[in-house]
């Protein structure tokens, strides 16, 4: 701690020598034996002056200098720890890419690999309660299933979900995941960790590995045994090989280690109980702790404690009496605007900054009071947004033209149900940048659930004129169908969130389908 003391602005430390200067001044000017001593003998000197030259009592000046001094101190930033800047959570972000080969279904590990690969994700969920995880699901094409979200029973609810079957391209390219998770976690303001679940790594993704400079931490546990066992393609049916014979898949150990030798990446292989999840649970920590410490922390600037020595020195100089009473209120201010720390909450108002006050409320999840604080739009957006009130969000998001804000538009529309609009608003944000992929992504999603609204509509308005759903009529006249009622609000955004975890099999085979239908477009 001594051996990191400094000041974070040293020059304000002449503000301590200004104030030794002016004490000695000060008393040079008072003292009367030294500005006669030239001109008056010093026999006939000591009988003209009355003190002698001793000052009696404290004087003012000395007050003065202590301000003065405490000031600059309080000013240079006094220092020797660290601290987070705000917004960076106490926890690392994380990614957790899953195999979904045909392999990931070999019987080695009971009951197989993929499940005992989901026991795992769900203990470390558990281990890191409040962090935020992303999960993502690759095979020969890799695909978000969450974007980073702090919701374990919704990571558990996909997470049971995936299987080999979803996947519309066999194989494996591990690179790939690589990059949808870096991508994923490229915004975030603290450096996360990214975690494959894999039965095995391709040459081509270790020399990926390898070359890896990004910010993240990279892990790899390897599900399997060296012995290896079958792999179930069904009930009761196993994968054979041209001869007829079950495949045994095998976890290629040798592999592993080579890649842990030749890139960044920490590797290890899975264990019964739950020594694995404590290695990464560890790393996970450690990393994190390491990396803020070199990029993300700050020194915490302890001078705005001197304040309060100030304002009691300050108290002072009212006294009656005293000739720089005027110096009181002049020194209180310069102190505390130097320092910019004041953290009482009844001096908010006075102090802080709309966008400080909203910043603080938002930290701490009061996003309600944190929209009516910020004045930045943005920032006022989220907050609506967060607080569940996504019409004010619009609005706020509206005040911008970036893609960002298209993006989050979006976003609150389709919690509004509204998919037209919302896809509008995807397709402005795409058109700024052609290559977001999350964009992308929620622009099908918006563009389905306005086909299944029209669908829903259409099939009411034929229930309404007594038609069977699967009856086809022309409609010469108005060439609109028939004309039926629909109740407002029959389909919100909580029903449509329902419906889609109904079966999030299906929804997640649709998702990975249009994205690599349009990776290969593309």
């Amino acid at each position: 701690m001594i051996a990191d003391f400094h000041f974070l602005r040293p020059w304000w430390l002449l503000a301590v020598l200004a104030a030794g200067l002016l004490v000695w001044l000060m008393r040079r000017q008072s003292d009367m034996r030294s500005r006669w001593k030239h001109l008056i003998a010093p026999n006939l000197l000591d009988h003209l002056l009355i003190d002698h030259g001793k000052v009696r009592g404290f004087r003012p000046v000395y007050l003065v200098a202590g301000l003065i001094a405490l000031s600059g101190l309080a000013a240079a930033g006094p220092t020797w720890e660290r601290e987070r800047p705000p917004f960076v959570e106490d926890t690392a972000p994380l990614a957790i890419a899953v195999d979904l080969g045909q392999t990931m279904n070999a019987t080695d590990i009971s009951p197989t690999r993929l499940e005992r690969a989901k026991l795992k994700v769900r203990d470390i969920m558990a281990r890191r309660k409040g962090a935020r995880t992303a999960l993502f699901a690759y095979a020969g094409s890799a695909h978000m299933v969450l974007p980073l979200t702090e919701d374990a029973s919704l990571v558990a609810t996909y997470l049971a979900a995936l299987s080999p079957a979803l996947m519309p391209v066999e194989g494996k390219d591990t690179d790939m995941a690589l990059e949808a998770a870096e991508a994923a976690l490229a915004a975030e303001p603290a450096p996360g960790t990214i975690l494959f679940l894999t039965d095995g790594v391709e040459q081509g993704a270790s020399a990926a590995f390898s070359r890896y400079k990004g910010r993240n931490d990279l892990m790899v546990l390897g599900i399997g045994t060296e012995e290896g066992g079958p792999v179930k393609i069904g009930s009761g049916a196993y994968l054979t090989d041209g001869t007829g014979a079950r495949v045994q898949a095998r976890l290629d150990v040798d592999a592993l280690k080579e890649l842990q030798s030749a890139s960044p990446a920490q590797v290890a292989t899975v264990t019964l109980d739950d020594g694995d999840v404590d290695w990464i649970v560890r790393r996970i920590q450690t990393s994190f702790a390491q990396r803020t410490e070199e990029g993300l922390t700050r020194w915490r600037d302890m001078g705005w404690y001197l304040t309060i020595a100030v304002a009691i020195l300050v108290a002072f100089t009212f006294r009656r009496g005293q000739s720089v009473r005027w110096l009181g209120a002049i020194v209180v201010l310069l102190s505390f605007a130097i320092s910019g720390r004041a953290e009482a909450a009844d001096l908010a108002d006075m102090w802080l900054t709309p966008d400080q006050q909203g910043q603080r409320a938002f930290s701490r999840g009061d996003y309600a009071a944190a929209a009516e604080h910020f004045a930045e739009a943005q920032w006022r957006g989220v907050s609506f947004y967060r607080a569940g009130r996504y019409q004010d969000a619009i609005d706020a998001f509206a005040q911008s033209t970036a893609p960002e804000s298209y993006f989050n538009q979006g976003n609150a529309l389709m919690h509004l149900d509204k998919p037209d609009e919302a896809i509008a608003a995807y397709r402005q944000a795409l058109r700024q940048r052609a290559d977001w992929a999350e964009a992308k992504t929620n622009l099908a999603l918006a563009e389905r659930r306005r086909k299944e609204k029209d669908k829903q509509e259409e099939e009411k308005q034929q229930e309404a004129a007594g038609l069977d759903p699967d009856d086809v009529q022309f409609d010469d006249k108005a060439k609109h169908g028939k004309e039926g009622q629909v109740q407002a609000g029959a389909q919100t955004a909580e029903m449509w969130m329902r419906n889609i975890q109904v079966s999030p099999a299906a929804l997640l085979a649709r998702k990975f389908a249009i994205e690599a239908s349009e990776g290969n477009r593309q």
